[in-house]
Order: C-alpha cells, then sequence, then structure tokens
C-alpha cells in the first residue's frame, strides 16, 4: 500500500501503552527478526527489554499494514548512524520511541522526514541541566512558568528537540542547542538554522503520563495527521 508521490502527506500516530505480561512478550518476539531477538537478550533489566521488544513489534504491525507484508517478512536496515530504513519503500517515512509504559510510531507518507520521542512526564530534570540543551531564549521562557509548570515545559522542550535531531536522522551526535524552538499560537515552532525549511512540530496528546513530541518536514505543508491508540488484535482468545 505506498502511497503515490501525487497524494497529499499524511502522518499516522500509534500510541501503546502496552503489557507487562511477560506471556505477550514471547509472543511479539515471534515477529521480530535474528537480529531483533539476539538483541532483545541483550538488555541486563526486564524492563528495558520488554520496551525494545514492544517498540519493533508495533513497528513491524503498522508498516505490515501500508506494505502489505506480514510483520515477521518486513525488511529493515539501518544506515551509518543506526536510522531504521524500510527497504524497497523510498517514499515511506518512519520513526519508533518508547518511554517505560510507552512505545509510539509514526508512520509518514509524502513527506521528506519525520522524527517522534516520548519522554515520561514525571522525569526529572533539574534547572542545572537547562544548559546542557536549551538556547538562552528557552531558559528565559521556561524561568518565566510558574513553579509547577516548568518541569513539564523543560521535558517538551527536551522532546521536541528530540524528534527532530531523529527527523533529520542525527539524534545526539548534533548538539541539541543548536536547536531551539519558540511557540506561536499554543504551537512551537523551530527557530534555529533549519527554520528556513518545511518543519512542523506538534505536541501530540498521548492520554497518558507521557509527552511525546512530532518532527515533520513536508514540501506540501502541515501534512495531515492522525493519532489512535494501538490495539493488539493478534492476542490468542482465551
Amino acid at each position: 500500500m505506498q502511497q503515490s508521490e501525487n497524494q497529499p502527506a499524511g502522518i499516522e500516530i500509534a500510541l501503546w501503552p502496552y503489557s507487562s505480561n511477560e506471556g505477550d512478550w514471547n509472543r511479539w518476539m515471534q515477529s521480530l527478526s535474528p537480529d531483533e531477538q539476539e538483541r532483545a537478550a541483550t538488555y541486563r533489566f526486564e524492563r528495558d527489554s520488554a520496551s525494545f521488544i514492544a517498540g519493533r513489534y508495533l513497528l513491524r504491525r503498522l508498516l505490515s499494514v501500508h506494505t502489505g507484508t506480514a510483520p515477521g517478512k518486513v525488511a529493515l536496515s539501518s544506515d551509518k548512524h543506526g536510522k531504521l530504513r524500510l527497504k524497497d519503500h523510498d517514499t515511506l517515512q518512519f520513526s519508533l520511541a518508547n518511554a517505560d509504559g510507552l512505545v509510539t510510531v509514526a508512520v509518514a507518507s509524502g513527506c521528506d522526514c519525520v522524527g517522534i520521542d516520548c519522554e515520561r512526564a514525571d522525569a526529572e530534570i533539574e534547572e542545572a541541566a537547562w544548559d546542557s540543551y536549551c538556547s538562552a531564549d528557552e531558559r528565559r521562557w521556561l524561568a518565566q512558568l510558574p513553579a509547577h509548570e516548568r518541569a513539564r515545559g523543560a521535558i517538551a522542550l527536551w522532546t521536541l528537540k528530540e524528534s527532530h535531531l531523529k527527523a533529520l536522522g542525527v539524534g545526539l551526535r548534533e548538539d541539541p542547542c543548536n536547536i531551539a524552538f519558540s511557540w506561536k499560537d499554543g504551537i512551537p515552532v523551530i527557530t534555529g538554522g533549519d527554520r528556513d525549511r518545511r518543519w512542523q512540530h506538534r505536541l501530540i496528546e498521548s492520554g497518558s503520563q507521557h509527552v511525546v513530541a512530532l518532527a515533520a518536514c513536508s514540501q506540501s505543508g502541515l501534512p495531515g495527521i492522525s493519532t489512535r491508540l494501538f490495539q493488539d488484535d493478534s492476542r490468542p482468545s482465551e
């Protein structure tokens, strides 16, 4: 189901507060590639392994729908920076993020690139750490927020920067201070060196205790964005 270049850009976002049941994790593993299964076994902590397995399972389920390929047969490869690519489907872009208790995937058609990131809303970012990833204007904005809003504001900026850098495919090899945001009518707008490109950024309502940020670059303007909670309908009936 590869999208024609003439069709408008669109982004599908799936949010999944995945199961904590080890039996479910074992079932999801069956859809992963041998390399992914080996990587899942290398994690020291069970929660990290479960998060990785859930993320790759969700990614494969969504890409299966778009490509008409069974989840376990979806052919993924990594570029030199480790960014995942879909073989033989150059017009389909995607991004995966996970945080404790939630995985999310964005699949985009008609976009140059897309990135998504999620973080726990209750993650602690000390004010002293703002210097490591915020511009001077961003630090002033955070300082002007009511005290009870600053922590979430700091996390929102971090997820916005992470999603942008993931869309570029460079991750934290690029200094996040080089990517700066301001707000226009409540919507995050990039003010750094990429502002001349057709970037769109959004904070996505997650319905959970997580902050989710999306970054997309599309030559045709704002892509249509649809968001849904993923339902694992492959679970066998009792």
